[in-house]
């Protein structure tokens, strides 16, 4: 059992290193450190290396997002809340770009491996809670959807952020038809 204070220098180390490498990806490991208010011995403790650090912080992101669904679920009908949960996955993936460049490709394929079931199953439970109640084609397809949204977070943020627009057209390509 993971004792309470050893358990609230982790949380604060994620919080730091999520804030830090928004601001900057070349944040060090002393710096993490630091904005955590932690000594180095702690950091390394819970995060050997810097890309173990890294994926903490992703995962971390990850089950963040997937947590939303049963609320979003309960708020919204389904089209509205895959609609907000895609604009948070996309907003957090813009974040964490130069994440995947931090990484080695080992890690990459890893952490994409791991995350991948966990968020097609949050997308199949949206679109299951909307093909039960009519509003979302049959044949909705949750690696389909996730593949599609894949170039939102692409899609240049700004002024000109066209992944609203994309992302309209992608539910309205879910939208059950009247028959």
């Amino acid at each position: 059992m993971v004792r309470s204070d050893a358990r609230e220098n982790r949380m604060r180390i994620l919080a730091a290193a999520r804030e830090a490498f928004a601001e900057d990806g070349g944040t060090s490991m002393n710096q993490v450190a630091q904005r955590a208010g932690v000594g180095a011995g702690t950091l390394y403790r819970n995060f050997p290396t810097r890309e173990a650090l890294l994926l903490a912080v992703y995962q971390d992101e990850v089950d963040r997002i997937l947590g939303t669904v049963p609320d979003l679920l309960a708020a919204h009908p389904p089209i509205e809340a895959l609609r907000r949960w895609t604009t948070d996955l996309v907003e957090a993936m813009r974040r964490k770009h130069g994440l995947g460049d931090a990484l080695s490709p080992g890690a990459h394929q890893a952490i994409t491996e791991r995350t991948y079931g966990p968020v097609v199953a949050a997308i199949a439970e949206i679109l299951d809670a909307g093909k039960k109640d009519g509003s979302i084609r049959d044949d909705a397809d949750p690696g389909d959807f996730l593949q599609l949204s894949g170039a939102l977070w692409r899609a240049a943020p700004g002024p000109e952020d066209r992944s609203p627009r994309m992302l309209a057209l992608i539910l309205d390509g879910l939208r059950a038809r009247p028959r």
